[in-house]
């Protein structure tokens, strides 16, 4: 089992690294995914994801999450092959959290290096929690 800290992460290259993980078949579990970030001006990104959450309509998707956990789960399946059998089983290994769970403060958590905020050419990001604050999400 792994436990990763999302804490000032870009998502998509915590997303690809959980995906990965999670097709060799490791349990992946994401704390902190409310602290994960999406590079770009936040104009930009806020009216992406309101285009996205906007397609569609009540009955029909894509349906985006406006929880941050599940925002980071659902930005995972992206990464996974989830149509067919090993891609299902993948994502049912991977869990993701809001804040840090009592079952996991003793725990050794991993920062990846090599996707903090500081790999960003430009200083322009917005968390994944402002993202969810804006599509409607109660957090």
């Amino acid at each position: 089992m792994k436990v990763y800290d999302a804490t000032d992460t870009i998502l998509g290259r915590l997303a690809t690294t959980a995906a990965k993980q999670a097709l060799l078949g490791e349990t992946v579990k994401i704390v902190n995914s409310e602290k994960a970030i999406v590079s770009g001006s936040r104009e930009n990104v806020l009216a992406k994801f309101k285009a996205q959450r906007d397609r569609g309509g009540p009955v029909n998707g894509p349906f985006l999450p406006r929880m941050p956990d599940r925002f980071v789960r659902r930005s995972i399946r992206g990464m996974l092959p989830y149509k067919q059998q090993r891609g299902r089983e993948a994502y049912n290994r991977i869990l993701c959290y809001l804040g840090v769970p009592d079952e996991f403060k003793k725990e050794k958590l991993i920062s990846l290096k090599a996707a903090g905020k500081s790999k960003l050419p430009t200083l322009k990001y917005i968390t994944i929690q402002e993202i969810c604050r804006s599509l409607g999400g109660k957090l």
